[in-house]
This record gives structure tokens, sequence and C-alpha cells, in this order.
């Protein structure tokens, strides 16, 4: 990359999507790193037992990291392209890695948790950015998606590895758990530089050719004289010159109604993580503790949830852009929001206090009694999952790399993810004191914002599924639709695309009559 070698270039769209997306894969590898060692004897001994706000640390440190890379995401990659910023952020999951690995103390973990979270926040946030640059309008929320099931195999079989290295003894444990992350890093980095450029990034920066060259190679086996090229590539080229004019800077982002896109993506992504999922997700094997399941029937039981997700999400992958982005994200919020206030009324009404802990686990302080409440418990833990991974879990990433316009695309997702990881790292923070402190009363706080969040997306989400990027601005702009007035698809590409047809047809007729005319002179 950069380095004077000519390698071949993949443009199968979807092959692009899973290399691309093993920058998903580190996000969740990175997950169970923890979740899947936060129980075991090896790790409690070795830490001291860390509770409360020392587990939050450790927890939401990959958080913290996050909001650094984020931030940096964005003019990071508008400087050296998509592709080659996620490439750069590898280096820093090396180091932290290594750190991990290491690790003497609390102190070193956090640290090396922090390096894997810088990482973690520009391939967050701008793998999506890159999908969505390459993708067709009508096939944008299932190459997206790709990254959301990235994210959850990396979960699922970084879990179980844990699981499995629970049997070694002492601090080998978790130290060879830790030391396998290096493993998808590789590949990511073996695998990026045989995928090309956004082609929407290089007509940005002033590569025309190499823009066209690309987006025929993904729109149409490589044919630049294609109808659907060319009414796409003036549809960018249009789009840029307008935004050129629209200003610089930070104006861009609240100018001419772009307050009402930079609004959309920063909490689409801030009310995923106040849904309340992730709870389950990191803290799931707390739950299982709490309704009664110890030792390996508790890890088994945590870990069969992350295979639904994958299940769940996998079937969303199927109909992603056959539904509309709003109905998933209300009726998704609803059904999440429901699931929260099963959980804390069951706890709430059927639990006992043991403020030792629950098997010598400082941070599990109550104890719901045993059969019908702890299986309600497990039972809607688990379909709280499912709701999430049919709903929110993906959608809310697809939505917000869709709301931004060409110039504020890369910036604007890299300040959604920044959102995202923000209240990420604030609920890292406060679930471990919050299971403490107000224990089931935390479910019902989650299953509230559930139904704010559920409101908040009828009343300000425009419909985006099926809409090209650049008809978005339409949605966005002073003289489009209420949001609940929009639908999906009635995209104008199509339009655009038999427009160029005809163009070409009168413009073949003409050639052909001139060349008659010619012969006869």
């Amino acid at each position: 990359m950069g380095l004077g070698l000519k390698l071949p270039t993949i443009y199968n769209v979807h092959l692009v999507a899973i290399i691309a997306t093993l920058g998903g894969a580190l996000f969740g590898f990175d997950i169970s790193s923890i979740s899947a060692i936060v129980v075991t004897e090896q790790y409690l001994t070795y830490f001291n037992n860390p509770s409360g706000v020392i587990q939050g640390a450790i927890g939401s440190a990959l958080a913290a990291g996050s909001v650094v890379g984020s931030a940096v995401a964005g003019p990071l990659s508008d400087k050296i392209g998509r592709r080659d910023s996620i490439f750069f952020a590898c280096f820093f999951w090396l180091i932290g890695t290594a750190v991990q690995v290491a690790c003497k103390n609390y102190g070193q973990l956090i640290a090396g948790r922090v390096l894997n979270g810088f990482t973690v926040g520009i391939t967050s946030s701008q793998v999506p950015v890159y999908l969505a640059e390459i993708a067709k309008a009508e096939k944008r929320g299932s190459l997206v998606i790709i990254q959301q099931l990235a994210i959850e195999f990396g979960i699922l079989i970084m879990y179980f590895i844990g699981y499995g290295c629970a049997s070694i003894e002492g601090p080998a444990s978790f130290r060879t758990a830790w030391g396998i992350q290096f493993i998808p890093c590789f590949f990511l980095m073996l695998g990026l530089p045989f995928l090309p450029r956004s082609p929407r990034w290089l007509a940005k920066v002033g590569r025309d050719q190499e823009a066209i060259h690309v987006l025929a190679n993904i729109q149409a086996d490589g044919n630049v004289d294609d109808p659907r090229v060319i009414a796409e590539w003036e549809e960018i080229v249009t789009v840029m010159n307008a935004e050129r004019e629209a200003g610089q800077g930070w104006r861009k982002f609240v100018k001419n109604g772009m307050w009402k896109r930079t609004m959309a993506g920063m909490t689409v992504q801030a009310w995923q993580q106040l849904a309340g999922a992730n709870v389950i997700v990191y803290y799931l094997t707390y739950i299982a503790q709490m309704a009664g399941l110890t030792g390996d029937v508790a890890m088994v039981t945590s870990g069969i949830q992350y295979a639904v997700f994958i299940i769940f999400t996998g079937v969303m992958w199927l109909f992603i852009d056959k539904t509309g982005r709003r109905t998933l994200l209300v009726y998704g919020a609803l059904g999440m929001g429901f699931c929260h206030f099963v959980v804390g009324g069951v706890m709430g009404a059927h639990h006992d206090n043991v403020p030792e802990g629950v098997g010598g686990n400082a941070n599990i302080v109550i104890a719901v009694h045993k059969g019908a409440p702890a299986n309600t418990v497990i039972l809607f833990s688990y379909l709280l999952i499912v709701v999430y991974a049919l709903t929110l879990a993906p959608v809310c990433w697809i939505y917000a790399a869709e709301v931004w316009s060409l110039g504020t695309r890369a910036t604007g997702m890299s300040m959604a993810a920044m959102s995202n990881w923000v209240f990420n790292f604030a609920l890292g923070m406060f679930t471990p004191p919050a299971f403490v402190n107000i224990t089931w009363k935390l479910f019902i706080i989650f299953g509230v914002l559930c139904v704010t969040a559920a409101a908040w997306f009828w009343v300000f989400y425009p419909e985006t599924c099926g809409k090209t990027l650049e008809e978005i601005e339409i949605l966005f702009g002073d003289e489009g639709p209420k949001p609940w007035k929009t639908k999906k698809g009635e995209s104008r590409l199509a339009a655009e695309i038999e427009a160029v047809k005809a163009r070409k047809t009168v413009e073949n007729e003409i050639e052909v009559h001139e060349h008659k005319n010619d012969e006869k002179v």
C-alpha cells in the first residue's frame, strides 16, 4: 500500500465486504476477551477480584480508546482513504494485544484495551463508510450488515476460545486467550491491499478516472459506458459540486439543514447503546449466576446467546433491504423495552439479597429464585438479544452510514461512532456498580429508555432504505417530506438510468445519421 507494488484488485463486493469487516471481528474478539474471562477463577485471583469501578474501568477501557479512535478516524480517512485508514489502525491493535498478553496488573490491562479500542474506533466508523460507498443502493443494507455479522462471529469465536482456555491453570489461561487476538488482525492486514479504494473518496480527492474505473468494475464488470455507471457518476459529481459550494470546516455539519443529518447519525448510535442490549452481551454471565447457573452451565448458557445473535442477524441479512429502516428501529426498540421490563420486574419480585456476592463474586449481590422466575429471566434475556439482532444491532450502523453527504461522510460517521463509544464507555463504567447498587432497577431504566428511543425514531428519522446516498440529501433537506411520511424504495436512480439510455440512443442515432450524410458527400 503506497510501496509501488501493483497488486491484483478484488471487485466482488461481497468478498470485499468479508475482508473489510474483519475490522468488525476485532471488535467482537475484544468484547469476548473480557466477557468470557471475568468470571474465571484465574482472572479473579490474579487481578484480586476486581469489582465496581475497577471492573467498570477494565470493561469500558475499549470504549475509552474507541472514543479517541473514532475522533481521528474522519480526518484520517479523508486524508489517506477509507481502506488505508483501516490498515493504519491495525498497528495499534497489534501493540494493544501485546500489552494485554504481557500485563502484570489491571492498569496495564486497561492500557492494552485502550490501544485496542483506538483501532476499533477507526474500524467501526470507517468500515461501514467504505461498504456504503461501494455498494449498490438496493444492496447497501445487506452489505453493511456483514459488519455486524463479523462482530458477532468475533464475539462467538472468542467467547468459546476463552471458555476453552479457562481449563488452563494460572495466568496462562487469559494470556493465551488474549494472544489469539493477533490472528484476525493478521488476516485483515493481509487482505486489505487487494481491495479497491472507495470510488466516492477518489472523486472527492480529484482522482476522477480511477473513481470511474472502480465504479465500473464494481457496478458493471468494468464497462465504463454502462448507463448505471454513467448515471451514478453524474449524480456523484452533481452532489459533490453542490457540497463544495456549501462551505468548509464544521459549518458543513449544520448549514443548509445538515444539522438534521448530524443529529440523526449521532443519536441513532447513542440509542443503540442506551437501549441496553450490551448489558446482556457483556454481562450475561452475571445474569446467569443471578439465576442460579454456575460453572460450565453458566458459561455455556452465556455463550449460546452469541450463536443466537448470529442466527437472527443472518436471518435479517436476507431481508434488510426489503424492510424499512424506520420499521425495524421503532418496533425493535419497543420489543427490547418489553423484555427489559419483564427481566427487571421478575428480578425485583423474586430475589434474595446476597451482600457477600453470589459465588464470592462481589459484582453479583442478588440471587433470583429458582424455577419459573430464574427461567423467565434467562428466557427474556435471550429474547432481548433476538430482537436486538433483528433490529437495532445492524440497522443503527446501516442508518448511521447512510445519512451523511459525500463531503461529510467520513468525519460524520466518525462522529456517529464517537457518540456510540462515549455512551458505551459511560455504560461500561455505570453497569458493574449498578449491578451492586440498584440491581434489578437497572433493567427498568433501560426499558424506559427503549420506549423513548422508539418515539424518537418515529418523529425524527426519515426512511433511507432503497435510496441512493445522493437521494438521501433530499430527505433531510428543508423541502423534504416529514419523516413519518417517507417510504422505502422509490429511488430515482432507475429513472436516471433510463434517461442515460435514452440519451445514448439519441446520440447513436445522430452519429449514424451524420455518418450517412458523410457517405453521400
